[in-house]
């Protein structure tokens, strides 16, 4: 919220998002408040994220809120804290954990907290029986080894059915895919792309592009999550 705050609320608007995952959330003055102005300027509530890691889960009217939580993830001296918001959601039956999380721009650190946000995720998913979808900023290409870590156990949305070029950074003009969403195996992906918002809205509301994936009814079980 450090951009064209009205831009951002009106790409919010039109996203008419389920579930939003969101990077950089306010985290200092005020920060309650401001996240849920910000929520609210798209007809959503805020669901979870801590203060600190500046990280957060954003849900709409159309799914029921189950659970919602936070956690710190390890601190690298010298690095920003980083950490995961989840959020426990149902709709048309089904279960979904949603996990949002900003990596770091430490190669080590980032593969750290991929792993440390990926266990977390999964035991809140088993806990609910619910299914994981993992997004955020990953701060690294889908060829580097933090990438390849999250796609060997959820799969990576836009190249399984994309839409778009799929660039995210920077917003005026995008050059770089550094932003994702994995979901569980089991999750048809209908489409993985770019918002359809205003370019101009997109290019003013914050630095990155943002990510939109539809997701269908989870298969039945038999198409379990790859790895570990």
């Amino acid at each position: 919220m450090k951009d064209d705050v009205a831009a951002l609320g009106r790409v919010i608007t039109v996203l008419r998002a389920d579930v939003l995952c969101v990077q950089e959330a306010p985290r200092f003055l005020r920060w309650r408040h401001r996240r849920g102005l910000l929520a609210a300027s798209g007809g959503l509530t805020v669901a979870a994220g801590r203060r600190r890691g500046g990280v957060a889960v954003l849900v709409g009217r159309d799914v029921r809120l189950l659970h919602g939580e936070g956690h710190l993830l390890t601190c690298f001296p010298g690095l920003e804290r980083r950490a995961i918001a989840i959020a426990v959601v149902e709709a048309g039956g089904h279960r979904t954990a949603v996990g949002s999380i900003h990596l770091d721009l430490d190669g080590a650190a980032r593969l750290h907290h991929a792993g440390e946000a990926l266990a977390l995720l999964r035991a809140v998913a088993d806990r609910f029986g619910a299914l994981p979808v993992l997004a955020g900023d990953i701060n690294e290409h889908s060829h580097e080894p933090t990438w390849c870590h999250l796609a060997g156990h959820l799969t990576d949305c836009y190249p399984a059915s994309p839409r778009g070029d799929g660039l995210t950074f920077p917003a005026r003009g995008a050059r770089g895919r550094i932003d994702a969403i994995f979901a569980a195996e089991r999750f048809p992906v209908i489409s993985c792309g770019g918002a359809e918002a205003d370019p101009a809205d997109l290019r003013a509301a914050t630095d990155h592009l943002p990510v939109v994936v539809e997701l269908g009814p989870p298969r039945p079980v038999g198409g379990e999550l790859r790895g570990g």
